[in-house]
């Protein structure tokens, strides 16, 4: 302010540039031809209660520690423990709810608050990922996304629904019926958005079959169908093998060379085949277009009551059908997933600094794997930060994971653990990052 003053700059126009009040530039200018300096005038006011040491005691122990019922904080039961604890307690005070409401906000804290999160632990995660994306960067003329919304409860509420007398917001009654459940089969066209759904009671493989033998039939015998679905145990199964050989007229291998899911996965995947299905890597169904789709129906369809499945259905029909001649569009897709494997790094890292000891054997397999294949094939997509990072937490958790595996009662699972170890051992050391002890592979 004081320089752009002495450059004859207008008052307002400084106020602007800097987003202040124009009585503050003029403050400022008085102060600087007084030659008062820079500094701030003493301000009123009683002294701070608490210094920053312990403002930081207070942070330390509402997000470090828990209640002796192994809970959460509340501002209120943390409130009350400091002050029935004031003279044994190492914080050394005893703030307010408010107080500690006020610490932690200055720090930019929130504790209390939650969300879920999606962690990836396909070892084949990002070769999947950039299939996909590679797809639909570049689609097919025929490409389907396929999934089911299953369980959709039929909820009918005791009191029909009310509105407000001035803003006519909708009021739901609190208490409902539960009506029974109905499963819903969509496919969604990428060329287009629009939608082919079905309802049905279950979501059996005879029901899925059924469901995806009419959606073939709809198109010519030769045309080429793409489809896009995640790995649900009937989508993989045998008898789906068996109907998409017939659906393209070729001969079903025997059960005994398709006797696993990734085999079976990979034969329906054929680029040769007339129908082809690209599967999502697991815990990846949100590269998968339809989930948007259910997202626009839940919030239009399943917010209002229906009294029997039937009208369920029909209203989610009758969705389709509107959705169709007004609302259809492409969804474009844009992501590329540029950062998501520096960030699948640091999220591994974050779970072996701040539970490793409570992960699953089998989970720790996973990553452990899905860590070996992003060294060898997407290195120079991570910093060298990052990996670091994790060449330090690994350095310091092998007696935890030799642990962790020694509890294992499964012969099998201990032994694809080993192997993980194993591995990420043989990944280090070609990057010339510091490996594990070999003992503990």
């Amino acid at each position: 302010m004081v320089a752009l003053a002495a450059a004859s700059v207008e008052f307002k126009t400084i106020a602007l540039s800097l987003q202040c009040s124009v009585q503050t530039v003029r403050r400022w200018g008085a102060r600087s031809q007084a030659q008062l300096g820079l500094e701030d005038r003493k301000r009123s006011g009683r002294p701070a209660t608490y210094c920053e040491q312990v403002k930081l005691r207070i942070v330390a122990f509402y997000c470090q520690t828990r209640t002796t019922a192994g809970t959460a904080w509340s501002f209120r039961i943390a409130a009350l423990q400091l002050q029935a604890t004031a003279a044994t307690s190492s914080v050394g005070a005893s703030p307010s709810k408010s107080t500690i409401h006020r610490i932690l906000g200055a720090n930019g804290l929130k504790p209390h608050l939650s969300r879920y999160f999606l962690h990836i632990t396909d070892p084949n995660f990002f070769p999947k990922m950039e299939h996909l994306i590679g797809l639909y960067m570049a689609p097919p003329r025929n490409l389907f996304f396929f999934d089911e919304c299953p369980g959709i409860q039929v909820l009918s509420r005791l009191v029909p629904d009310l509105r407000t007398d001035e803003t006519r917001k909708r009021l739901e009654e609190f208490e409902y019926i539960r009506n029974g459940t109905l499963d819903l089969f969509a496919f969604l066209r990428q060329a287009d958005g629009t939608v082919c759904v079905e309802c049905h009671a279950d979501h059996t493989t005879e029901t899925f079959l059924e469901v995806f033998r009419r959606h073939v039939q709809r198109f010519a015998p030769d045309e080429p169908l793409h489809y896009v679905m995640d790995n649900l145990c009937t989508h993989v199964s045998y008898p789906f093998c068996q109907l998409v050989a017939h659906l393209c007229g070729c001969l079903c291998p025997p059960e005994r060379e398709l006797c696993t899911p990734d085999k079976r996965a990979q034969w329906l995947g054929r680029e040769d085949s007339r129908i082809v299905i690209h599967y999502t890597p697991y815990h990846g169904s949100w590269l998968n277009s339809v989930e948007v789709w259910f997202g626009i129906m839940g919030a239009k369809v399943l917010r209002e009551t229906y009294p029997e499945p039937d009208q369920l259905k029909a209203a989610l029909l009758g969705f389709a059908d509107l959705w169709n001649q007004l609302l259809a569009h492409p969804f474009r897709w844009t992501y590329d997933g540029k950062g998501l494997h520096e960030k699948a790094v640091k999220r591994f890292v974050k779970m072996l600094t701040d539970c490793c000891g409570q992960l699953d054997v089998k989970i720790l397999t996973k990553l452990l794997m899905l860590m070996t294949n992003l060294l060898r094939d997407y290195f120079s997509a991570v910093s060298d930060n990052t990996w670091q990072l994790l060449t330090n937490s690994l350095s310091s958790r092998w007696n935890e994971f030799a642990t962790l595996i020694e509890r294992e009662e499964g012969p099998r699972r201990k032994q694809r653990a080993q192997e993980a170890i194993a591995n990420l051992n043989v990944a280090l050391q070609q990057r010339s990052l510091s490996p594990q002890p070999a003992r503990a592979a």
